[in-house]
C-alpha cells in the first residue's frame, strides 16, 4: 500500500550538510520584507522604550525592541492576538524562527514591550502599512522585494497621493486602534489568577 503514495523522510536519518534555517523561508516570503524593514528604524528616535534595565554587562540580556517590533508586525500580518500565542509561534513556527534568529521571549516580554510602546506600535504600523499598501505587498499575493527597492519606497510614503493616503489613513488607524486593543483584552483576558482567591475564607486559612 505504502508504494501508492509520496513517503517522507526518514525522521531519525542522519544528514550529512542539514539545511539551515534560511533554507526554509522562500527568497519572497513576507518575513523578509519585516525583517528589512524594521532593521532600517531608528528605534530611539521612534521613540521606543529601552527594553535594557542596566547598562551592566553581567546578568542575563534583555530581547532587542527591534525583534519584539518584527513578532508584533509578523502577529499582525497573520491576526495573531495573543502574546501567549505569539510566544508560542515563537517556538514552532518556522517563519518566525526564522525571522527571531530562533530567539523565543516570553508572553510577559512581549506584553510589557506593546503596554510600554502603544503610540511609538500605532505610528510604525501605520507606517509600515502604508508602505506595503504602496509596493503591493497587502491585498495581493506578496512580490519578490530587494533592499534597494524596499529603501527607494520606504523614502517615498510621502509622494503617495494626498487624497489617497487621508482615505487610507481613516481605515488603517481604526484598524491598528482595533488591533492593539484586541491585544490588549486578550492579555489582560489570559492573566492568571491566584486560585487562593478563590477559595472561602476557611480553606484559604488551611492553605
Amino acid at each position: 500500500m505504502s508504494e501508492l503514495y509520496k513517503q517522507g523522510e526518514d525522521r531519525n536519518q542522519e544528514l550529512l550538510f542539514p539545511p539551515c534555517i534560511d533554507d526554509y523561508v522562500n527568497k519572497d516570503n513576507n518575513v523578509r520584507v519585516i525583517d528589512m524593514y524594521v532593521d532600517m528604524l531608528n528605534m530611539n528616535k521612534l521613540k521606543f522604550t529601552n527594553t535594557r534595565k542596566s547598562n551592566r554587562n553581567d546578568g542575563q540580556k534583555a530581547y532587542s525592541p527591534k525583534l519584539l517590533l518584527k513578532i508584533y508586525f509578523y502577529g499582525y500580518l497573520n491576526k495573531i492576538r495573543s502574546s501567549r500565542m505569539l510566544e508560542q509561534e515563537c517556538k514552532r513556527n518556522i517563519e518566525l524562527i526564522w525571522l527571531t534568529q530562533n530567539l523565543a521571549p516570553t508572553y510577559r516580554t512581549i506584553s510589557e514591550f506593546r503596554a510600554n510602546n502603544h503610540k511609538a506600535l500605532k505610528e510604525v504600523f501605520k507606517e509600515f502599512v502604508l508602505l506595503c499598501k504602496n509596493i503591493d505587498l497587502i491585498g495581493n499575493d506578496i512580490k519578490a522585494v530587494d533592499g534597494a527597492f524596499l529603501r527607494a519606497n520606504a523614502s517615498k510614503n510621502t509622494l503617495i497621493m494626498k487624497k489617497t493616503i487621508d482615505k487610507d489613513l481613516i481605515k488603517i488607524n481604526k484598524d491598528i486602534s482595533g488591533y492593539l486593543t484586541s491585544l490588549e483584552y486578550s492579555d489582560s483576558k489570559h492573566k492568571p489568577h491566584n486560585i487562593l482567591d478563590k477559595l472561602p475564607k476557611d480553606l484559604r486559612k488551611l492553605k
